[in-house]
């Protein structure tokens, strides 16, 4: 007589169900948390700034007992929706550093797409940075992070060009938060004043870094035509002029 054999269901310890239940439940309040940031972006771009947890609530279609079931208070809902404006900044940032082309095209590209957000989103722009939302000091600031994110991204290109041109890299953090102060600065500005457009303001900031930048390599016997295409090489920083390599102008 043949003998008919059977799958064996393998059971996994109690322990083993345990923590599997407690992923599919810590993964289903992750989803959870981003759908309501997500209602709650909405929500800001519909009320401003100044929204409110009732319309916050009607926009995910929950209660408010519900919403402060994902989140421990205001100023959680704040931090979350902070983080999620600055990923989505760095989204549109993380590329472009390393996109190629000349110091002005690399760096308009960089004004426009953060001006760019910040039109897009100006009230959620306004909930973050001006903090009025959150209902106590929180422990993770999203708009000193955000900068930081930008700084420390700035930090490592332009390191690689100066260290390319055999200078002292020492001074490049120091740029970087300072430019990326002075463009959030300009852009609070801008965003309340509307006196000209983005492309004039992206203009007017990129004249001004690129001259900071100027000045800093001239100092150094360096000068450095910015609408000509640069690349780094095995030999170093060269310039791109139609087709033919050249090293950058020493003196």
């Amino acid at each position: 007589m043949s003998r008919i054999s059977r799958p064996v269901k393998v059971v996994p310890p109690d322990g083993a169900r345990g923590d599997a239940r407690r992923d599919r439940w810590r993964a289903h309040r992750q989803a959870r948390r981003a759908e309501l940031v997500e209602a709650t972006v909405r929500a800001i771009g519909k009320h401003g700034a100044e929204v409110g947890m009732d319309e916050i609530a009607a926009e995910a279609g929950i209660s408010k007992p519900v919403l402060y079931r994902h989140f421990h208070d205001k100023s959680d809902l704040y931090v979350a929706v902070g983080e999620w404006g600055a990923e989505l900044l760095m989204e549109r940032l993380r590329p472009l550093f390393h996109e190629g082309g000349s110091p002005n095209q690399r760096i308009r590209r960089l004004l426009d797409a953060y001006l760019g957000t910040i039109e897009q989103y100006p009230e959620l722009y306004r909930f973050v940075v001006q903090r009025r939302f959150a209902d106590r000091p929180v422990d993770t600031d999203p708009v000193s992070t955000e900068k930081t994110l930008i700084a420390n991204s700035l930090s490592r290109v332009l390191g690689e060009y100066v260290r390319a041109l055999g200078l002292d890299s020492g001074g490049v953090e120091v740029w970087s938060h300072g430019l990326v102060g002075m463009v959030q600065a300009s852009g609070d500005w801008w965003l309340e004043r509307q006196s000209m457009s983005r492309s004039d303001l992206t203009d007017y900031l990129a004249q001004v870094i690129w001259h900071a930048i100027d000045g800093v390599l001239r100092a150094a016997g360096l000068v450095i035509d910015p609408d000509e295409p640069l690349e780094i090489d095995d030999h170093g920083l060269r310039v791109v002029d139609g087709g033919e390599d050249e090293e950058a102008d020493r003196g």
